[in-house]
C-alpha cells in the first residue's frame, strides 16, 4: 500500500469514544471463534481511517447498533470475503457478534436499512470519500520529495447486465465486446495501492476526464506542491506526475498541463514510429517496486509533437528494447528524473492492473450494491444513435472497399497470352472496377449523410427508446471505499509479514494474511486490566508460525484499544504459551 500506511507501528489513531446510543459493548471468554483472526487487522483499519470521519459526515437513528458497529462489520467482512450484504445470511449473526461485542451483528434486512440511512445523502458519501482520500494523499506527500509525487490513472469498464435501464456500450478489452457499463477513473499509487476513484455514466474520454476531475482534485488535495518561486527557480520541476495508458495520449493536453499547472505526463507512444538503430540501446540497472532488480536496454531522444502550431511541445522519447527487437515508446514531459526511472515507473503501471484484478476477484469490487437508478441532467451530451449507426456503416463499407481494391490491385494476367483469357481477365477487371465505383459512391453517399447529423445530442434529444438512467452510485461508492480501506488494511498487514518471510516468497505475505485473517482465534478479557487478548492458532508451517509472531509483537506496540470500550488489545499466538 502506500508509504504513509505500510508502518501500522505507530499510525492508530486515538481510541474513539462510542457513538451516542447503540447496545453496550462487552466482551467474554471464548474459544475457537471462526474467523477472529480478523481481529488482527484492527489497528490497520484504524489507521487507514475507517471510523475516522464516520461521526462527521453520518448518524443514525437511536438504535442497537450504532455507526461504528456497522463499519467494524462492513470492514471485517471484506477482509474475510464476505463481500455481499447477501452473503452474511450464510453466517452465524453469532460469531459476527463476538467480533463486535454484541450478542449478534445485524441480519441481512437490518443491514440494508443501516446501508441506507447512512447513505441517503448522497453529498455525506462524497464528502467522506473526498476527505479519506485527502487524508492518504497528504500522508503519502510528506515522505515524498517536493515534485517527486507520481499518480496511475486508467480507466476501469464495470458491466451492468441488468435490464433496467439502457446505459451507454463501451468497449470491454478483457472481454473484446461492447457492452452496457459505466467507467470509473481510478487514481492510484505507483504501487498500486487506490486512492480515489471517479464513476462516469456518460464516459467524456480519459483526457476530459483528466482535465475537468482528476487534476483539479490533485492540485487541491495535495499539500506541499511547490510553490511559484520554487517553480520559477527551477523550470524543469513539475508539481506532480501522472502516469496512464495511450487513452490519455494528447500533446495538446500535454502542453496546457505543463505550461498552465506544470504538471508532468506519460504515457505510450501512439501511432507508427520508425526504430532506432539497436547500438544506441544501452544496459540499464532498473530497480522495480517489489524490490528486484532488472537489467533493461533503454535509450532517449527528444521529439517534437503536436499537428497544429499551437499544439506543439517537446517531449522526453524513452524507448525499451526487448529480446525480440520489439521497440515500446514511453513519452514524458517529467524532465527531472532519469531515464531508468521514466521507464519503471511507466512499464510499472501493471502494479494498477494488478490491483484491478485482484480486487475484482477477492473483494468483488464490480458487484452492484442496489438496483436502485438516478437521473442524469438532461443538458449532458451523448453520442447521438443515429449518428453512431451511420458511423458503423462507413466503416463496415470502407472495410469491404479496401478489400476490394487491395483484389483489384493483385488481379495479373499470369501465364501465356491467350485472346480467350485476355478477354476473360479484363471483364474481371472491368466487372471488379465497377463494383468499387458503386461502393465509392455509397461510402460518399454514407459520409454525407452522417455529415449532416452532430455526433452529440443532449440526453433530453434522444428518442424516447434510447432514453436511460445512471445507476445508483451512493451506496456502491460508499461500500468500495470500505473495501478500499480494507485493501489498504491487508496491505499493510501483509507488508509486516513479509518482513519474516524470504525475498522469494514475498508474494506470499498477502495470502498468509488472508489465511490469519480467517483463522480461529480465542478471546480473553480482562475487565479489570483493561485488556482484550487476542490468541491466534498456529498456521501450517514453522515460518509461517514466525511471521505470525513477529505480526502479534508489532501490533502491541500500537496500543490500539477497541472502539467503543477501554479494552486494549493485546495479540500472541496459543503456540506462544508453549514450552
Amino acid at each position: 500500500m502506500g508509504v504513509a500506511t505500510t508502518n501500522v507501528v505507530g499510525r492508530v489513531m486515538a481510541s474513539i469514544g462510542e457513538l451516542p446510543g447503540g447496545a453496550p459493548i462487552h466482551f467474554e471468554s471464548c474459544e475457537d471463534l471462526n474467523g477472529g483472526g480478523v481481529l488482527t487487522a484492527l489497528p490497520a483499519l484504524m489507521a487507514c481511517g475507517l471510523l475516522r470521519h464516520s461521526g462527521k459526515y453520518f448518524s443514525l437513528p437511536s438504535g442497537y447498533y450504532t455507526l461504528s458497529n456497522i463499519f467494524l462489520l462492513l470492514g471485517f467482512m471484506a477482509l474475510n470475503r464476505v463481500n455481499t450484504i447477501e452473503a452474511l445470511r450464510r453466517h452465524s449473526p453469532g460469531e459476527w457478534g463476538k467480533l463486535l461485542g454484541l450478542d449478534r451483528c445485524p441480519v441481512v434486512e437490518t443491514l440494508r436499512k443501516k446501508l441506507k440511512l447512512i447513505t441517503k445523502s448522497g453529498d455525506a458519501v462524497e464528502q467522506w470519500a473526498t476527505q479519506l482520500s485527502k487524508d492518504w494523499i497528504t500522508a503519502e506527500s510528506l515522505e515524498e520529495s517536493i515534485g517527486g509525487l507520481l499518480y496511475l490513472v486508467d480507466g476501469h469498464v464495470r458491466v451492468y447486465h441488468g435490464s433496467q435501464t439502457k446505459l451507454p456500450k463501451h468497449h470491454v478489452s478483457r472481454q473484446r465486446l461492447c457492452l452496457r457499463a459505466t467507467t470509473d477513473y481510478w487514481v492510484n499509487h505507483p504501487d498500486g495501492t487506490p486512492i480515489f476513484k471517479i464513476n462516469q455514466t456518460v464516459d467524456p474520454g480519459m483526457i476530459e476526464v483528466l482535465r475537468e476531475e482528476i487534476v483539479p482534485r490533485l492540485l487541491r488535495d495535495i499539500p506541499n506542491s511547490p510553490n511559484e518561486e520554487q517553480l520559477k527557480a527551477d523550470p524543469l520541476l513539475a508539481n506532480f506526475t501522472m502516469v496512464f495508458d495511450r487513452e490519455g495520449y494528447s500533446p495538446k493536453l500535454f502542453k496546457d498541463l505543463w505550461e498552465e499547472k506544470r504538471i508532468a505526463c506519460q504515457t505510450y507512444r501512439k501511432g507508427n514510429y520508425e526504430a532506432w538503430p539497436e547500438d544506441q540501446f544501452q544496459p540499464c540497472e532498473v530497480s522495480l517496486k517489489n524490490g528486484q532488480k532488472v537489467t533493461w536496454r533503454l535509450a532517449e531522444r527528444g521529439v517534437l509533437l503536436g499537428s497544429k502550431k499551437k499544439e506543439r511541445i517537446w517531449l522526453r522519447e524513452i524507448r525499451k528494447l526487448t529480446d525480440r527487437g520489439h521497440q515500446t515508446a514511453v513519452l514524458s514531459t517529467a524532465f527531472k528524473p532519469e531515464m531508468p526511472e521514466v521507464a519503471r515507473s511507466q512499464f510499472g503501471r501493471w502494479t494498477q492492473e494488478n490491483f484491478f484484478r485482484y480486487a475484482s476477484q477477492s473483494f468483488d469490487l464490480d458487484r452492484m450494491v442496489d438496483y436502485e437508478l438516478g437521473e442524469i441532467p438532461e443538458t449532458v451530451e451523448v453520442v447521438n444513435p443515429r449518428w453512431r449507426e451511420l458511423d458503423g456503416q462507413v466503416r463496415k463499407r470502407i472495410a469491404k472497399l479496401t478489400r476490394k481494391k487491395a483484389e483489384f490491385g493483385d488481379l495479373t494476367l499470369r501465364g501465356e497470352i491467350d485472346p480467350e483469357k485476355v478477354e476473360g481477365f479484363m471483364g474481371q477487371k472491368v466487372g471488379l472496377k465497377s463494383e468499387i465505383e458503386a461502393d465509392e459512391k455509397e461510402v460518399a453517399e454514407l459520409k454525407s449523410q452522417r455529415r449532416d447529423l452532430s455526433r452529440k445530442v443532449k440526453l433530453s434529444e434522444l428518442p424516447a427508446a434510447d432514453q436511460f438512467k445512471s445507476l445508483n452510485q451512493h451506496g456502491k461508492h460508499f461500500v468500495d471505499m470500505i473495501k478500499i480501506v480494507a485493501y489498504r488494511a491487508e496491505t499493510a498487514i501483509s507488508q509486516v509479514l513479509a518482513e519474516k518471510i524470504n525475498l522469494h516468497h514475498r508474494d506470499e505475505a498477502r495470502g498468509l494474511a488472508r489465511q490469519v485473517f480467517q483463522s480461529d482465534v480465542n478471546l480473553r478479557p480482562d475487565h479489570e486490566a483493561g485488556t482484550l487478548t487476542v490468541e491466534l492458532h498456529g498456521m501450517s508451517t514453522p515460518r509461517d508460525n514466525a511471521a505470525v509472531e513477529h505480526l502479534c509483537r508489532q501490533l502491541n506496540e500500537t496500543q490500539t484499544q477497541y472502539p467503543g470500550t477501554n479494552l486494549r488489545l493485546i495479540y500472541k499466538t496459543v503456540l506462544s504459551d508453549l514450552p
